[in-house]
């Protein structure tokens, strides 16, 4: 199968290109907003998915489309809401307009909001920021399309050895500041995320792009209080005090989800559980393979805000 996936040069397309590239004919399609090159011996195109005659003409070559790119975030989509709807939502318009093979598209946990007890696919949707609210208009605009939709969990641990790390995302920058400060800060604790590690976007990509699958589903490893991913990285690290606080946390999202429907449609179940994670943060840390942790780079939010996007 001949597939494209657009945006896979970041953090999600890592552990993706390296699996789909074993049976498929795949090219990479990225601007690069965060990477200076794409070193993978992939197939690379250069380019902007607001280019839509560039894409246009590309996408007509392809079998399948694996559509990971976006601003990506509460943070970083907050800095210039237009920006994020034009990216995130119009871009997939063009997409269906313009491309009738299987789409895959990544959206999020985060379009649930805050609400209480386990949330399926058709409960109600409450998103509290510009990037959940862009990817519902995306997901609304899919409706009619061959796609199936993954509405991620919170992410975790490392997909590649390419790609660049995200350390603003709950477990990886919490084990990071276990192993740096010996203490890990904690807003409140008890909201619930529901976790997903990296390689199992891959995972569910991979198990279920060559089937006739289509809907939308969530995808996610189990739920955890946020205290509780805290406890588990003391188990790795030991010596680090957990400081925690009752003040409110900017991030208002508390949720939990199941993911049964697609382990019943499809069979698929993520398997990557938070200890692997938390190990893979706790070696690349501990090992000085990052020499600056506190490099914009690293958080899409601090990068936006010092290069924005061109």
């Amino acid at each position: 199968m001949k597939v494209l996936i657009v945006g896979g040069a970041g953090y999600v397309g890592g552990g993706i290109v390296d699996l789909l590239s074993k049976d498929n004919e795949v090219t990479v399609y990225d601007s690069l907003i965060y990477e200076n090159s794409y070193r993978k011996n992939i197939d690379f195109i250069f380019g902007d998915i607001r280019d839509y005659k560039k894409i246009n003409n590309i996408l007509k070559q392809y079998d399948a489309v694996i559509w990971l790119a976006a601003l990506v975030g509460d943070g970083a989509c907050a800095i210039n809401p237009s920006l994020t709807h034009e990216i995130n939502s119009e871009t997939v318009k063009n997409l269906v307009k313009n491309f009738k093979g299987k789409i895959v598209f990544l959206s999020t946990c985060s379009v649930y909001g805050a609400q209480e007890g386990v949330l399926d696919e058709n409960s109600e949707v409450n998103p509290l920021s510009e990037y959940a609210s862009s990817k519902l208009v995306a997901e609304k605009y899919l409706d009619d399309a061959d796609s199936i939709i993954f509405r991620l969990g919170t992410l975790f641990g490392v997909g590649d050895q390419f790609s660049r790390i995200r350390l603003d995302l709950v477990v990886n920058i919490l084990t990071t500041k276990a192993y740096i400060d010996k203490k890990m800060s904690v807003f409140g604790g008890e909201q619930w995320r529901p976790l997903l590690h990296v390689k199992d976007v891959a995972n569910a990509i991979g198990h279920t792009l060559d089937t006739q699958t289509n809907g939308i589903f969530n995808l996610h490893y189990k739920n955890f209080k946020i205290i509780e991913i805290a406890n588990e990285i003391k188990n790795k690290i030991s010596n680090v005090d957990i400081e925690t606080t009752p003040l409110p946390f900017q991030d208002a999202r508390n949720y939990q989800v199941s993911s049964d429907k697609l382990k019943d449609v499809t069979g698929f179940e993520a398997n990557v559980d938070l200890k692997q994670g938390i190990n893979e943060i706790h070696q690349l840390i501990s090992s000085n393979r990052i020499k600056d942790i506190n490099d914009p780079r690293y958080s899409n939010q601090n990068f936006l805000q010092t290069y924005g996007v061109k």
